[in-house]
């Protein structure tokens, strides 16, 4: 199975913040959306959107520890993760797992020449595994060719 199938089961919508956001900011959208990781955008009118790092729950924790609550008004690109693994929708779902068990992190852009698609994250495949223990899914069904995802 691979990347692309799970992002098909997916909403399609990308929450993220902008570099410029504060990590306050960061923490209310994150709670309002109900999620443990932002992806941040650096927009810029030469480039268009373009994938600028990850934050986590794990970042601003660590960051929380290190530099106390004035941690909150710093931009997300000062706490963010840069240059994170990234995986591509053609990815089997193995390799995906592995590079979240290799690299100690539980969400993955998924980038498709250069462009963000989606993001997979442990739940995804947490789901997908129940889905497989109930039957609703094969652990080796390929989507049809025609399918699209959502970008």
């Amino acid at each position: 199975m691979k990347v692309e199938h799970i992002l098909r089961t997916k909403q399609a919508r990308v929450v993220a913040v902008r570099t410029s956001a504060t990590v306050a900011d960061a923490i209310r959208l994150m709670k309002a959306e109900n999620i443990s990781a932002l992806v941040v955008k650096d927009v810029c009118r030469t480039e268009g959107n373009t994938l600028a790092g990850v934050l986590s729950e794990r970042d601003i924790v660590h960051a929380l520890l290190e530099r106390g609550g004035s941690l909150l008004s710093m931009p997300v690109s000062q706490l963010m993760t840069r240059q994170p693994v990234t995986c591509a929708p053609s990815d089997s779902v193995q390799k995906a797992l592995q590079l979240m068990d290799q690299h100690h992190i539980r969400h993955l852009p998924v980038l498709e020449d250069g462009h963000l698609v989606g993001v997979v994250s442990a739940r995804d495949f947490t789901r997908l595994q129940l889905q497989e223990l109930d039957g609703t899914v094969s652990a080796v069904a390929e989507p049809p060719a025609a399918a699209s995802y959502a970008h």
